[in-house]
């Protein structure tokens, strides 16, 4: 397979404001490429305020094939998708979208699939558990959505935006029933304990949780993706939790991604 780009090159894109701070262009393409396609992933800076202009001018690039979506343009890119799958259109947020065959786009949402696969794959288990998710924006609506979907026995929700909290639970009330609780907890109370916050992103000191609440046999879940460990994972990790950070989370994102844009093929 070459490696150059040349006029055959199909096109991938990911929009985010900002941009800067996305690994995805290297790694996606270098996914692309090791599956003997000649195509790659450009960053794009769109601000909410030109997002749905770029979107449909992008749409008439023939040779663009699909996107990837970044915050905060999770919800509005759902409503450029004319089909979607039953957990986006469930979320009405989609991280990834692709031309189908008939020429019509189609959207979903892995970050939640995303953070449960990297739970999996360092052993942890996640059904029948009890798991305390902080943050109910984009990331920690699809999280809800995917820890409730693989099996946990609650999930409790807190957010500082109490509105964001209140309507979150609601949301995942029609699908999961009481499963799903506002409830204000002590995490040393949960087998799982999700960040969905940029807690740690800027200083690698900010947690989301006190530190002392965390007990040896708590799996913990970070979606920061900082250079270096943040308090949350480094004090979990001293204690023998099972830990899944940010990079982790992205590593099995972006394999399902990738599955999911060249699936149309």
């Amino acid at each position: 397979m070459q490696s150059f780009v040349d006029g055959n090159t199909r096109i991938f894109a990911i929009l985010g404001d900002p941009i800067g701070q996305v690994k995805s262009p290297a790694q996606v393409t270098a996914s692309l490429r090791a599956r003997s396609h000649n195509a790659i992933l450009i960053p794009l800076h769109v601000t909410s305020n030109d997002f749905d202009d770029v979107v449909r001018t992008l749409k008439a690039i023939r040779n663009l094939d699909g996107l990837v979506i970044t915050v905060p343009h999770k919800f509005a890119a759902f409503q450029h998708c004319k089909q979607a799958t039953e957990r986006a259109s469930f979320l009405q947020a989609v991280n990834v979208m692709r031309r189908s065959r008939s020429g019509a786009w189609e959207g979903d949402m892995c970050d939640g699939q995303g953070f449960v696969d990297a739970i999996l794959q360092k052993g942890g288990v996640i059904a029948g558990k009890r798991a305390f998710l902080i943050g109910a924006g984009g990331a920690g609506t699809a999280i809800g959505y995917a820890l409730l979907e693989a099996g946990v026995e609650a999930l409790s929700i807190h957010d500082i935006d109490q509105t964001r909290q209140r309507e979150l639970v609601h949301k995942l009330q029609q699908r999961f029933g009481d499963r799903a609780a506002e409830v204000e907890s002590n995490p040393r109370e949960f087998d799982i304990v999700a960040n969905a916050t940029p807690a740690g992103m800027e200083n690698l000191e900010n947690s989301p949780v006190n530190l002392d609440q965390l007990r040896p046999t708590i799996i913990v879940g970070d979606v920061v993706t900082a250079v270096g460990e943040t308090a949350l994972i480094r004090s979990a990790q001293s204690i023998g939790c099972i830990c899944s950070t940010g990079h982790d989370m992205y590593r099995a994102l972006q394999e399902t991604m990738v599955d999911f844009l060249l699936s149309s093929d």
